[in-house]
């Protein structure tokens, strides 16, 4: 397995796919770990066990955890309005088909969770998807100023955008776990960085997990490499909201995007959950809440909405912030029933099998890979054939 790991990094590497790329796998104590290639080719840095990777939505199931924890304590109900806890969003517009009207059903905590509320990312085809543009956009441009956006205060600004259909009513991959962010913030009455770093990644020793990188750390940061005619060339942007350079604490701190971690950290917060919510002898979370939060599912009649913007997700539910495996025989990866994980705009990939014991997490920076690009799905693949 090592081995055609390798091999299959060194070819992507050499063929220009990713700068660098490392692989943890853990499987019943046993432990692999695979890298090749650069975390910085500009000044020859390779990819290394203690590399730091921008997790982008890689960050959702930590912030789904947030929740549900708070739920297992009766500081949350799951079902209820959201408006109940941020009345901001008593009374919210549809827009779809050209026509906005007053929104006929609540959105609920579980909306956000299953991604079913209509609040949507920033896109040009809807008009929800431009206001919500506008949102990002004014994150961005105030990112360095003297008043940045808040977490609170983007909830509060995306209270008033557009839904693009009836909460509940469909499935669509959006803006909601920033909203879940926020929630956390005014249940809790800490900021939602306080309340990770107490309930998680304190005692889960998850030391390089944060929503910024300290100086001393700086050098560790992956740069984030796209693809031209002339090669890879580092692509210093900003994205939904957050900075490319993680060098201080934001105020926005985005339950959907914000977090920077290695593979080590992650890897930590995944054998939590799949020991039940224990780890080392600590009890993080209650078995239940973990029980609920790893067996989530959209509705059957919706499912095919997750496949139809990722075609490779066929076979696969959706819910509490990460796909779950619920019919093994469609899907296009080696998997087994009730595996589930998510990933990251710039290629992060986390995936339990609890059938079989396995945690797979897979690092790189590379823009245009896609969710879940064709690399991961090949080492997952390789994976589960040595060890399942």
């Amino acid at each position: 397995m090592i081995s055609q790991i390798n091999e299959t990094l060194k070819i992507a590497v050499e063929n220009g796919d990713v700068s660098g790329a490392n692989v943890l796998v853990l499987h019943n104590g046993r432990e692999v770990y695979c890298q090749y290639g650069m975390r910085d080719i500009e000044n020859s840095l390779p990819v290394e066990r203690d590399t730091i990777f921008r997790l982008y939505s890689q960050t959702k199931p930590i912030t789904a955890a947030a929740v549900v924890l708070l739920a297992s304590e009766g500081k949350i109900d799951m079902g209820a309005w959201l408006s109940d806890y941020m009345p901001e969003f008593a009374c919210s517009y549809v827009n779809a088909d050209g026509e906005r009207r007053g929104a006929k059903n609540h959105i609920t905590v579980r909306d956000l969770l299953n991604m079913t509320s209509g609040i949507p990312y920033p896109d040009g085809a809807t008009e929800g998807g431009r206001q919500s543009g506008t949102v990002f956009w004014t994150v961005e441009q105030r990112l360095r100023s003297d008043s940045p956006v808040t977490t609170r205060e983007f909830a509060e600004m995306m209270s008033h955008v557009d839904l693009c259909f009836e909460p509940g009513e469909r499935f669509m991959y959006g803006a909601s776990a920033d909203i879940l962010g926020a929630l956390v913030e005014r249940v809790s009455g800490m900021s939602f960085r306080d309340f990770l770093k107490k309930r998680f990644f304190e005692p889960l020793g998850m030391n390089d997990t944060d929503f910024y990188v300290p100086a001393e750390k700086s050098s560790r940061l992956a740069k984030v490499y796209d693809y031209s005619e002339n090669g890879l060339y580092e692509m210093k942007t900003n994205h939904l909201g957050l900075a490319y350079e993680r060098d201080n604490i934001p105020a926005f701190q985005s339950g959907g995007a914000g977090l920077c971690s290695t593979l080590d950290d992650y890897a930590k917060f995944a054998q939590m959950l799949m020991n039940g919510g224990e780890y080392n002898g600590t009890r993080i979370m209650p078995q239940a809440a973990v029980r609920f939060l790893t067996h989530g599912g959209l509705a059957p009649h919706r499912k095919h909405q997750l496949a139809e913007g990722w075609g490779w997700m066929t076979g696969y539910t959706y819910g509490n912030l990460m796909r779950v495996c619920d019919d093994e025989s469609m899907t296009s990866l080696f998997s087994t029933k009730g595996e589930y994980g998510w990933d990251g705009w710039l290629g992060t990939f986390f995936s339990n099998e609890p059938a079989h014991g396995i945690t797979l997490l897979f690092g790189t920076q590379q823009a245009g890979v896609g969710r879940s690009g064709v690399l991961v799905r090949k080492i997952k693949n390789i994976v589960m054939s040595s060890l399942a």
